[in-house]
């Protein structure tokens, strides 16, 4: 796993030491040597090192990474150049174009949402190759629980986008009244339909970053 270097590590730092951070980081190595495990595991924090915790405004929550041949690279939704676009991004920008007009790209490459304060964090950080859900209960979800508390300590306003049953059970984390929780079914293909579309999240996020005084998300993907 590459190291976290920015203002993450001094919130995160305790962790390593725990008992299941060590049973983590034991089992996540093994399963590289013996498995083919997404993302690369230079990739593993890479929502930490594009969004700096001075920087995070909005957090958007998945469950756990792509799963199959060069999608995942770190970051919830968001695949490598030249992957097709997954259903799940497919219905997220269905979603912006209806609530702020965005064109759909072609592409699903969203580092330019991390570049602007938005964490894009999956509750499991790793996977088998075709496996979806293969590392679930191993440690990650201890560990994005202290992300979360993290998080929700900050003394500023932040939006918190949980879309889905996994994300939501972070929601019993989430205390300090600065914040804005908005909750959605997750965008996709088997639940969109039933209040992913139609949520309107986006724009919400940005009418309330702007009321804060703070500059809102640009989310058009070029």
């Amino acid at each position: 796993m590459s190291a976290i270097t920015n203002d993450w590590l001094s919130v995160l730092q305790p962790e390593f030491s725990k008992p299941y951070y060590k049973s983590l980081y034991e089992t996540v190595k093994k399963e590289y040597e013996t498995y083919r495990i997404y993302p690369d595991s230079k990739d593993i924090f890479n929502a930490f090192h594009f969004t700096p915790l001075k920087e995070v405004k909005v957090v958007i929550i998945g469950q756990d990474p792509y799963h199959n041949v060069g999608q995942a690279h770190g970051l919830c939704f968001s695949v490598q150049p030249g992957i097709d676009v997954p259903p799940s991004l497919v219905n997220i920008y269905k979603e912006l174009q209806d609530d702020l007009g965005c064109f759909i790209p072609d592409h699903g490459h969203l580092t330019k949402w991390a570049s602007q304060g938005v964490l894009l964090l999956n509750t499991v950080l790793t996977v088998r190759a075709h496996e979806a859900n293969s590392h679930r209960g191993i440690g990650w979800e201890t560990f994005t629980d202290a992300v979360i508390s993290a998080l929700d300590k900050e003394d500023r306003p932040i939006v918190f986008l949980l879309w889905g049953a996994p994300a939501q059970k972070k929601k019993q984390m989430l205390h300090n009244p600065k914040h804005l929780i908005l909750e959605a079914p997750h965008p996709s293909p088997l639940s969109a339909y039933r209040g992913f579309f139609g949520c309107r999240h986006f724009s919400k996020t940005n009418a309330f970053l702007e009321s804060n005084g703070l500059t809102p998300i640009d989310w058009q993907i070029e």
